[in-house]
């Protein structure tokens, strides 16, 4: 399984070319695309603050977006919730940076993200 931060998941369910060709060939070779239920949340938040516009609604959007080939709804447990309160000091608050990288870590898979503050992360691999 390859885990997809949020942008990376909206990229590359729009075919978006801002999707690394890197990123892009790691997760044409998985069988399994892992999306976090905290990434459908994210999605609602940028669309609510008008970050991000969609061509639809946006619960249409997550739920079209969930039904993608090899796409997998991963949910926020317990243990994972508790592990992103644990991540080494000097790791950024963002709890939905948190989370992301906390799931990758519980299930022991690479997380494709564009992020420079996830990247600089020693306790995952990330694939960019």
């Amino acid at each position: 399984m390859i885990l997809l931060d949020t942008h990376a998941w909206i990229w590359w369910c729009t075919g978006s070319t801002k999707i690394s060709p890197k990123a892009l060939k790691a997760i044409k070779a998985e069988e399994t695309v892992g999306i976090c239920a905290i990434s459908c949340w994210e999605v609602g938040m940028l669309v609510a603050k008008k970050r991000l516009v969609l061509d639809r609604d946006v619960e249409v959007w997550v739920d079209q977006a969930l039904k993608f080939p090899k796409a997998q709804l991963i949910p926020l447990t317990p243990r994972i919730a508790v592990k992103s309160t644990l991540l080494a000091e000097g790791f950024h608050g963002d709890p939905v940076d948190r989370i992301l990288v906390a799931t990758a870590a519980d299930h022991g898979c690479p997380l494709i993200s564009k992020d420079e503050r996830i990247q600089g992360f020693k306790g995952i691999k990330v694939i960019w």
